[in-house]
């Protein structure tokens, strides 16, 4: 078996807001001077940022040895005005896994942080416009563990719908609000049609509905993102057998 379609889990790096933010208590802001290098520092080492999707794809194929996922959390609006220009500079894409129950809202699940602004509408197909993947973080950034029936019905296949009426693709992507999962959640994901899931770290439930992706804060240097790198396969679990499937070719573009 080809390292590429192997067990090993896909690097993929999860970000979420990227703006010159002081206040972050969740440290989920990543300033674009931070990006841009961290992005530099993946072209130094012969990597490129993918959107999962494609990262998927590749590998499926036997070819993705230098690719890395890079995925964006949340939706925020920042991402089409401070994250987009720099993965074009550096000819990288990624997933944007936005909240079509929230359009043009706010972070109001952060009690703690700033009020960031979301994408709205337009702003969501502009970012799949760019050649970036759009995928769903759910309806309105629910922990799917405690949703009842209705509420994990409405998070993952109302979501898509919504998704797929906006973009006119129905995304291949989900994201797991807050990285929490259970067996539930995970059949939910996978029976609303989705191809694969992002997790954080998902345990025993790892696969392709359940992948590990690493944080990325505004303090990876690249000492740090280098030693992530290494222990990454160390830390998570391998992908079972049929992890090494890929998404359908809808989305191949991106």
């Amino acid at each position: 078996m080809s390292a590429d379609t192997g067990s090993r889990a896909p690097w993929v790096l999860m970000y979420h807001s990227v703006s010159d933010c002081d206040e972050d208590p969740y440290q989920v802001t990543v300033s674009p001077a931070r990006l841009e290098r961290q992005l530099r520092w993946l072209r130094g080492r012969g990597l490129r940022g993918v959107s999962v999707g494609r990262l998927l794809r590749a590998r499926a194929c036997g070819r993705g040895g230098g690719l890395v996922g890079l995925t964006f959390d949340d939706g925020y609006a920042d991402f089409l005005t401070d994250a987009l220009p720099l993965l074009r500079r550096h000819e990288c894409t990624a997933t944007a896994f936005v909240l079509p129950g929230r359009l043009g809202g706010d972070n109001a699940w952060d009690a703690e942080g700033p009020r960031k602004p979301l994408l709205d509408a337009e702003g969501v197909r502009a970012v799949a416009a760019a050649g970036m993947e759009v995928g769903s973080h759910g309806l309105v950034h629910t922990d799917l563990t405690t949703a009842g029936n209705a509420a994990l019905e409405r998070e993952t296949a109302h979501s898509r719908s919504l998704l797929a009426e906006l973009t006119g693709t129905a995304p291949e992507g989900f994201c797991y609000p807050y990285g929490t999962l259970d067996t539930r959640a995970v059949d939910a994901v996978r029976a609303a049609g989705y191809a694969y899931a992002c997790a954080i770290d998902p345990g025993p439930l790892t696969g392709v509905h359940a992948l590990p992706r690493v944080h990325i804060g505004s303090r990876d240097t690249w000492a740090r993102l280098h030693l992530k790198r290494v222990l990454h396969p160390l830390r998570r679990r391998p992908l079972p057998a049929q992890g090494a499937g890929a998404p359908s070719a809808s989305g191949a573009r991106r």
